[in-house]
């Protein structure tokens, strides 16, 4: 099973950015898949989750700024990102879930510059 992101580099903050994650391996159309991020010296923090359905979730820091959306056809999720401030910086992981485990993508590494 693999997850690979892309989309990320480097942007000015009040700037968009749009990432991508792709999951081959393993059918996640019935499962939930999400974006995770972590900045230099802080733990990892979940961004924004999406069910099979569509239900999603966000956290509060960046609801009203990002939207998580999927197509379950071709096994992706994708991460918009609005208004980027520089406490956005950080490696953005894709995750999808199967049964009890969560599977991770590489990351990708946004950063946005004041």
């Amino acid at each position: 099973v693999q997850l690979v992101e892309s989309g990320g580099g480097l942007v000015q903050a009040g700037g968009s950015l749009r990432l991508s994650c792709v999951a081959s391996g393993a059918d996640f159309s019935r499962n939930a898949m999400g974006w995770y991020r972590q900045a230099p010296g802080k733990p990892r923090e979940l961004v924004a989750t999406i069910g099979s359905g569509g239900t999603t979730n966000y956290a509060d820091f960046v609801k009203g700024r990002f939207t998580i959306s999927r197509v379950n056809a071709k096994n992706t999720v994708d991460l918009q990102m609005h208004s980027l401030n520089v406490e956005d910086t950080g490696a953005y992981y894709c995750t999808g879930d199967k049964g009890w485990r969560t599977y991770w993508g590489q990351g990708t590494q946004v950063t946005v510059s004041s």
